[in-house]
């Protein structure tokens, strides 16, 4: 049933504002910053060293991966709302598993993190893709990263305080009550499956192949896809790697937790990078971006464990240039991908965060063998000095 073909009496369903997902998205991030950093450093805790967190999140990775691409045949035979509901149950699920602090939980946990982690960002993804006008992406979704702040603010810090004092059912329970808070907006807010008049579901032929493939075929794709691994690579070093860094240089972890809250103090810029894309474009901000989390990374890697407080400096200092990155980083996808193939798309798009976990994991595991863990962000640094200098390249200056 088309727009055109409903009775004349039947209104189209209303168009959920920037501010319906930008809530979601601010209880949901709250959700997922509970466990950021006490994944890492429980994982640390119970296998002992950091080249061993390496392999743990390098399997983790590699069946989230797979998983991730089969996604679409599962979104496509679910409405749009139950498929959120799922990734919901999958965030609670994970938290119990994590809650066992045993290695077989551990790998359960952040397995099923990372899928929950994916439903939730495809359907979001698919929501605001139906909602939002493309010509109103660059000022939406800096505003959908800014109204994060306060959940990756408070999150990351809450999460350790509450592991280090009150063992690793305490950060759980929050998450799962807070996953619980994001069940009830979602019911409270609900934006509608479709704009359009039909039920947001693509049933019909599967092939993950196939939907490689076919992203594969498109440039455009294949730069977007480049660009969100190159800052989520960023990231995710950041958040497993920088409170280990302090660990080992003999910091208490609690200061790991609130390192990364801090840096995350800074989304709010995410609002002035959009200001900023919009005047110079969104090809400056991105390479600028990516020269400076270079720079900062660098700086960091050299520090180590020597100097322990000038790498949380530097990487505070990465993570502000990273916030731009997160504010239109994702806008080179949303303008390139076509409206038919959202849902195939958005899956193998969304690739780049079990990439960006999996590729520097299995780089880390074995240089973590010989190096010091500073290593990780000076192999991290010439990386992101790599994609900005592509992004640069071949994106083009009307973007």
């Amino acid at each position: 049933m088309t727009p055109d073909s409903l009775p004349q009496d039947t209104p189209l369903p209303r168009r959920a504002g920037a501010y319906t997902f930008a809530a979601l998205f601010a209880v949901e991030s709250f959700v997922r910053a509970l466990n950021s950093t006490v994944v890492s450093l429980q994982a640390y805790d119970i296998l002992g060293a950091a080249q061993k967190v390496s392999v743990l999140s390098t399997g983790v990775s590699v069946a989230v991966l797979v998983s991730t691409l089969f996604l679409p045949h599962i979104l496509g035979r679910t409405p749009r709302r139950w498929a959120y509901m799922m990734g919901i149950a999958m965030m609670m699920a994970a938290s119990l598993a994590l809650a066992s602090h045993m290695v077989a939980g551990q790998a359960l946990g952040m397995l099923l993190r990372n899928l929950g982690a994916a439903v939730l960002n495809i359907t979001l993804q698919l929501y605001i893709l139906d909602h939002i006008r493309r010509v109103d992406l660059a000022r939406t979704e800096p505003l959908r990263l800014s109204l994060s702040t306060f959940s990756w603010m408070t999150g990351p810090a809450l999460g350790v305080w509450l592991y280090v004092n009150y063992g690793p059912w305490a950060p759980q329970a929050l998450a799962i009550v807070s996953a619980g808070a994001l069940f009830t907006l979602f019911l409270i807010l609900r934006p509608s499956d479709s704009v359009t008049g039909q039920v947001a579901v693509n049933p019909g032929a599967f092939s993950a192949l196939s939907n490689v493939r076919r992203f594969s075929a498109q440039p455009r794709l294949r730069l977007a896809w480049l660009i969100a691994f190159g800052r989520s690579c960023f990231w995710t070093t950041f958040f497993i790697y920088g409170p280990l860094l302090l660990v080992e240089a003999g910091l208490p972890k609690t200061l790991g937790g609130i390192m990364i809250s801090a840096s995350q103090a800074v989304l709010l810029t995410a609002w002035f990078s959009g200001r900023f894309a919009r005047i110079h474009g969104v090809r400056t901000v991105i390479a600028l971006s990516f020269a400076a989390c270079s720079l900062t990374s660098l700086t960091a890697g050299l520090a180590g464990t020597a100097s322990p407080y000038l790498a949380i400096g530097s990487l505070l200092l990465g993570s502000v240039a990273a916030s731009a990155l997160d504010g239109v980083g994702g806008i080179p996808f949303l303008r390139a991908v076509h409206h038919h193939e959202r849902q195939r798309m958005a899956a193998v798009y969304r690739t780049y965060i079990d990439c960006s976990e999996l590729i520097p994991a299995f780089i880390f595991a074995f240089a973590l063998l010989w190096l010091p863990i500073g290593s990780v962000f000076v192999i991290l640094a010439v990386a992101l000095m790599i994609v900005g200098g592509v992004a640069w390249r071949y994106l083009p200056k009307s973007l």
